[in-house]
C-alpha cells in the first residue's frame, strides 16, 4: 500500500525556539571562558621561559670561561665590575682576572725577539719573578691554558736542554697592605675591585755588563759566579726531562717504556728494616716501617693519614714500583732499571755508632759489584738505572776530610745512574730531588678532593707560625732571630718549640699549619726541610730563606716561579737586620694570600704526596707518578 511522505519540516513551536535561543546564549560565555583559559595558561607558562632564555643569552654574552690548570672558572663581567668575577668549581669565589687580558690582542702578550727572552716582573717587594711552568699541575691534563691561576697570566715554553724558553709574567697584585685595623675595608674592596694596573716588564740581565742576574744570590767573586751558573744550567736541564704527558693514559702506552725491578738479595733492603729497633740510640723505628713504611695510622686526621718518618722514602717507593703498570719481568724489554737498595737506611744505622769507614761502605761496595756482574748494567754503563736514596746527597759523599756517611755517590760507577733523593747536590745533574714523604697518603681521587675542599675553606687563625728549634751552636743559623721576632709578636706569630718535643705528634704540627697563613721554613741541619711539604699539604704558604731549601731542588714537582706558592726573604738580609719578617708578611694582601693558597691546593698538592701502595688515581698525578713518568722521559731523551 503506497505511503505518502511529506517533505515539509515540522513546525517548531515558538516556545521551543525561545528555549533553544536562551540555551545558546548561556553556553556562549562558557566557550569564551575556555578559550581564554587556554590562552592564559599558554602565556603564563611560556612567559617565564622566554624571560629566562633572554636572561641566559645576556648572561652568556657577558661571561667568560677560564681554565686555570685544571680548575674551571665561570667569570661574569658587568658595568659595576672592572674585573671579571669568577666562580671556581670546588672552592669559594676568589679568582679575579684583569679584563684587559681578554680584551687586549693576544699578540701583545708574546715576546718576539731573542733580546726579549728571560723577562721578569718585579713585585711590590722587589723580588724577581719567573715564569710559571704549568706542567706542574697536580691533575692530569695535556692541554694547558694560557691563563695562569692566581698571580700570573703566563706564556711559557718549557726548558729544552740548556736553552731557556720564552718567559712572560704579568703580575696581578693589590699593593695595599692588610692590617688588623683595615681588614674590613679590604674585604669591602674585594667585593668591588678596582681596575688593576700591570707593572712594567724588566729584563733579567744587567743592561750595563750584559751579564745574567741571579734570582736569589748575588755572587761574591768569580768562583761563586761560576758555581751559580752551573746550578742554573743543571736546573734547566732537569726541567727539560719533566714529562708533560701520562704514560698510562692509553692502551699500549707502556710500549717501549718497560720498568724492570732487580730482585736484590734481601740484605740490601728488607733485612735492613729488620734492624729497626737498633737503628738510632734514642728511638725505635719499627713503628715507622708498618703499613708499607707509611707508619701507624692517625685516625684523628682521617683516612689516608699516617705517622710517616722522613727517611721512609725508599721502602715507600719500592712498594709502588713493584705495582707499576709498565713493570716487565724480562730485562730485554726494559727501558728503565730500578735498583731497590735502601742506601739511606743503611747509612742511618751507622750515623751514631763508632764503626770504621770500611764498615759503613760494605753494602755500598757490594751492591755496585753485584750490578757490575749484570749485562743490563754494562750495556749503557748504568745510564738507564735509578736509585732511590731517602736521605740527603751529602750523606753519601764522604771524603777524606769527613767521616760522616758513606762514599756510595763518590764511587766512579755511580756517576751515570739517576739518583732520587730528598735533597740533591746542586752541582750534580743526575742528582734529582723529589718530595719528602708527608703524613698524607691518599688512595683515591675522592680522598684528595675531599682534603682540598677542607683546607681551602679552613679559617686561618694565625698569620704566621714557626715549628722548629734554635741552633745555638751554628753561627750561620737564622733560627734564633726568627724565634725572637715571632715571640715578640704573639698576636701575629705562633711558635711551636720542637726542642722540647712539641713537634713529635703529627696532629699538633698539622693543626698548626692548617691554622696559619704563612709557615716559616729556615734551613736546619741541611738546607731542605720536610716541613716545607707538610705546610704545602696543609695549605700554609712557606716562607723560604735559602734558595737551596726548595728553588734549587725540586725541578719536577715545584714550578720555576717561586711566587706562585711561596715568599722568599733572603737570609743575609735577615742577618743584617735589614728586614723584619713579621712586618714583611703583614704587608701581603688578602688577595695575594688567597691566590697563592688556591694555587698550592688545586695545582701543587696532588703532586706532592705519595699515594697509598694500592692507589688508583684517574684525575690526579701524585709525586710517584710524576717521578716515574719523568724518569722514563729522561731515559728516552738521553739514550
Amino acid at each position: 500500500m503506497p505511503v505518502s511522505v511529506s517533505k515539509r519540516r515540522p513546525r517548531t513551536s515558538k516556545k521551543t525556539e525561545t528555549e533553544t535561543s536562551d540555551k545558546s546564549l548561556k553556553d556562549h560565555p562558557t566557550c569564551f571562558k575556555n578559550i581564554c583559559s587556554i590562552f592564559s595558561r599558554s602565556v603564563l607558562y611560556r612567559l617565564p621561559l622566554t624571560i629566562f632564555f633572554l636572561f641566559f643569552i645576556y648572561l652568556w654574552s657577558t661571561s667568560t670561561t677560564v681554565i686555570s690548570g685544571n680548575v674551571v672558572h665561570i667569570c661574569i663581567s658587568s658595568r659595576k665590575l672592572n674585573d671579571l668575577y669568577c666562580l671556581t668549581a670546588g672552592s669559594q669565589p676568589g679568582l679575579r682576572v684583569p679584563v684587559n687580558n681578554f680584551t687586549k690582542p693576544f699578540s701583545e702578550n708574546l715576546i718576539r725577539s731573542e733580546e726579549e727572552k728571560s723577562v721578569v716582573v718585579l713585585g711590590n717587594d722587589g723580588d724577581k719573578g719567573f715564569s710559571n711552568n704549568e706542567t706542574f699541575s697536580g691533575e692530569r691534563d695535556s692541554e694547558k691554558s694560557t691563563v695562569g691561576t692566581s698571580l700570573n697570566i703566563i706564556k711559557n715554553e718549557t726548558f729544552t736542554g740548556e736553552t731557556a724558553g720564552i718567559r712572560v709574567s704579568v703580575l696581578d697584585q693589590d699593593s695595599k697592605p692588610i692590617h688588623e685595623e683595615n681588614l674590613d675595608s679590604v674585604l669591602d674592596q674585594d667585593s668591588n675591585p678596582k681596575k688593576e694596573t700591570v707593572p712594567d716588564i724588566l729584563v733579567d740581565w744587567d743592561s750595563e755588563t750584559g751579564e745574567e742576574q741571579y734570582r736569589y744570590i748575588k755572587s761574591k767573586d768569580e768562583n761563586e759566579e761560576t758555581a751559580l751558573k752551573a746550578v742554573d744550567k743543571y736546573l734547566q736541564i732537569q726541567r727539560s726531562w719533566l714529562s708533560t704527558g701520562n704514560n698510562r693514559a692509553n692502551p699500549g702506552s707502556c710500549e717501549g717504556k718497560g720498568v724492570y725491578v732487580y730482585d736484590l738479595p734481601s740484605k740490601f733492603n728488607k733485612d735492613l728494616l729488620g734492624e729497626c729497633s737498633d737503628m738510632v740510640p734514642w728511638a725505635n723505628f719499627c713503628g715507622f716501617f708498618k703499613n708499607d713504611a707509611f707508619g701507624e695510622s692517625i685516625e684523628k686526621l682521617g683516612k689516608g693519614w699516617f705517622n710517616t718518618h722522613q727517611y721512609s722514602l725508599e721502602p715507600i717507593f719500592h712498594s709502588r714500583v713493584l705495582k707499576h703498570p709498565c713493570r716487565v719481568y724480562d730485562e730485554n724489554q726494559a727501558k728503565l732499571f730500578y735498583v731497590p737498595f735502601y742506601g739511606g737506611i743503611d747509612v742511618l744505622r751507622w750515623h751514631f755508632k763508632n764503626v770504621s769507614m770500611d764498615v759503613k761502605d760494605v753494602l755500598a761496595i757490594e751492591v755496585v759489584k753485584w750490578l757490575g756482574s749484570k749485562k743490563s748494567w754494562r750495556r749503557n754503563s748504568g745510564k738507564d738505572h735509578v736509585f732511590v736514596l731517602g736521605k740527603i746527597s751529602w750523606d753519601f759523599r764522604r771524603n777524606d776530610k769527613f767521616s760522616w756517611g758513606s762514599s756510595l755517590l763518590e764511587m766512579q760507577e755511580m756517576k751515570n745512574p739517576t739518583k732520587l733523593l730528598i735533597e740533591r747536590n746542586p752541582w750534580e745533574v743526575n742528582d734529582i730531588a723529589i718530595p719528602h714523604p708527608t703524613f698524607f697518603h691518599p688512595k683515591t681521587d675522592d680522598e684528595i678532593s675531599s682534603w682540598q675542599n677542607k683546607i681551602i675553606a679552613k679559617p686561618r687563625r694565625h698569620l704566621i707560625s714557626f715549628a722548629g728549634g734554635a741552633r745555638p751552636g751554628n753561627p750561620d743559623s737564622i733560627r734564633s732571630t726568627l724565634i725572637d721576632q715571632c715571640t715578640s709578636s704573639p698576636n701575629q706569630c705562633r711558635f711551636l718549640n720542637c726542642t722540647d718535643g712539641g713537634c713529635d705528634k703529627p696532629e699538633s704540627l698539622m693543626e698548626l699549619f692548617q691554622d696559619s697563613e704563612f709557615c716559616l721554613q729556615p734551613p736546619g741541619d741541611s738546607p731542605t726541610r720536610k716541613s716545607v711539604f707538610d705546610s704545602l699539604v696543609s695549605g700554609c704558604i712557606p716562607v723560604i730563606f735559602d734558595p737551596y731549601t726548595a728553588y734549587y731542588q725540586y725541578t719536577w714537582h715545584l714550578p720555576d716561579d717561586h711566587r706562585t706558592y711561596s715568599v722568599y726573604i733572603n737570609k743575609e738580609d735577615l742577618k743584617a737586620k735589614k728586614v723584619n719578617v713579621i712586618e714583611k708578611l703583614m704587608s701581603k694582601t688578602l688577595r695575594e694570600r688567597e691566590d697563592m693558597r688556591s694555587y698550592i691546593v688545586h695545582e701543587l698538592l696532588p703532586g706532592l704526596v705519595y699515594g697509598d701502595s694500592n692507589a688508583k688515581f684517574e684525575r690526579f698525578h701524585d709525586a710517584f707518578d710524576i717521578t716515574m713518568d719523568s724518569l722514563l722521559h729522561k731515559i728516552s731523551k738521553n739514550l
